[in-house]
């Protein structure tokens, strides 16, 4: 038995508890109480520190790495794009030692920074072996995305390469990209084969310019000459004439384990849909801002009462994986929030929607006891508002009963 003893302890399915002991057995959480007792011979005496359940970071794009730095921030999201896409252009199967190498940086700055689990996104399962060989817990979502496709051939003609994943232990699923590069048919045939997989969890990118919404309200702009211009425009495209989320809503593709990711430009309605089906709501407000898509709005978020997981997407678009940022850049945009709000959001809520909630996302006994703790100032008051004012991985101790 391994029992801690610290300043604070945050289950984040319960309210903090100060002086807190947390008894572990085998890697697995025993008990979490009051300090009131006396220690054990032989606990650890953590001191001024606040003990969370591992950060679950619900969407990040570790195969994108190596692009840190190498895409600057945009003020229109098509911009963004166009760039990232002529930097990448050849890539996307072609993966390289030196992009293995940012790929196992990246997960060593995940882990650094306290995250224990991710929703990553790829076009090749790069990320699969690093992950592994790191022993970081999530889903590796496999992304297809094709506007000209008319069927599904496209899941069975990369279905060896999942199976090859899923055979050395990862989690694997399939994610169609957006409603701008992906068709109908494609959605509808990704929605099938996940709900009838062993991992029937989905992630799209949903709702995150305004550009997106142009071209699903009115068949026009940026998004249209971007797809004509590299030949893949359809003329029997039907314009939806609505919103992204009523367009996958009327095709059955989003459900109660489906991950919306971005949702900048949802208006209530859509939110209160999203709640109502169940689906989890990633928000990534630093990459937003950086892609030209703006900040998105964290209080009409919780105020809908949907489900909210927090992101970083990839170092294309952030200047780091520091989930904390992300917390912190929430916590400015919407400072009513209640921070234990926000923090079940970078915990209990992102493993929920990656199904890892019974072993990530609480400290609660049955749990795995992959935590971490928060050097804390020397007088605090209130621990939670602390911890999502920003928080640096030189303060983060990752514990290792």
């Amino acid at each position: 038995m391994t029992t801690y003893r610290a300043a604070w302890v945050c289950p984040i399915d319960q309210p903090p508890i100060r002086d807190a002991i947390i008894e572990i057995e085998e890697g697995i959480i025993q008990s979490v109480q009051s300090g009131s007792r006396l220690p054990d011979a032989g606990s650890r005496q953590l001191g001024n520190v606040a003990v969370l359940p591992g950060l679950i970071n619900a969407h990040t794009h570790l195969e994108l790495s190596w692009l840190r730095g190498r895409v600057p921030p945009a003020n229109q999201f098509t911009d963004w794009v166009k760039t990232l896409v002529g930097i990448r252009r050849g890539t996307e199967q072609a993966i390289t030692p030196d992009m293995v190498a940012e790929v196992n940086a990246a997960i060593r700055e995940l882990r650094a920074s306290g995250t224990v689990a991710v929703g990553d996104i790829t076009n090749s399962l790069a990320a699969v072996e690093p992950m592994l060989e790191a022993g970081l817990h999530g889903v590796v979502f496999h992304e297809l995305l094709g506007f000209k496709e008319r069927d599904g051939a496209l899941i069975e003609s990369t279905r060896a390469l999942r199976a090859a994943a899923s055979a050395r232990g990862a989690r694997i699923s399939l994610a169609p990209h957006a409603p701008y590069s992906t068709s109908v048919e494609l959605f509808k045939a990704i929605r099938a084969a996940v709900s009838a997989s062993d991992c029937p969890i989905l992630s799209v990118h949903l709702g995150e310019s305004i550009e997106e919404v142009e071209l699903l309200e009115k068949g026009s702009g940026p998004w249209r000459g971007m797809l004509q211009a590299i030949g893949v425009w359809r003329d029997d495209w039907d314009i939806p004439g609505c919103g992204p989320l009523q367009f996958l809503d009327r095709h059955g593709v989003i459900d109660a384990r489906t991950l919306v990711v971005h949702g900048v430009q949802f208006d209530d309605a859509a939110l209160a849909r999203l709640r109502d089906i169940g689906a989890t709501l990633v928000t990534c407000p630093r990459s937003n801002r950086w892609v030209g898509a703006g900040y998105p709005p964290i209080d009409r978020f919780y105020r809908s009462g949907v489900s909210l997981a927090v992101g970083t997407d990839s170092l294309a678009s952030v200047d780091d994986l520091n989930l904390f940022s992300e917390l912190k850049t929430m916590r400015w945009l919407a400072p009513a929030v209640p921070a234990a709000k926000m923090l079940e959001s970078a915990t209990l809520a992102g493993a929920k929607a990656l199904g890892l909630d019974a072993e990530l996302g609480s400290i609660t006994p049955g749990k795995r006891a992959d935590l971490i703790a928060v050097q804390l100032p020397d007088a605090i008051d209130d621990v939670e508002e602390y911890l999502v004012g920003g928080i640096e991985p030189a303060q983060i101790q990752l514990l290792n009963p």
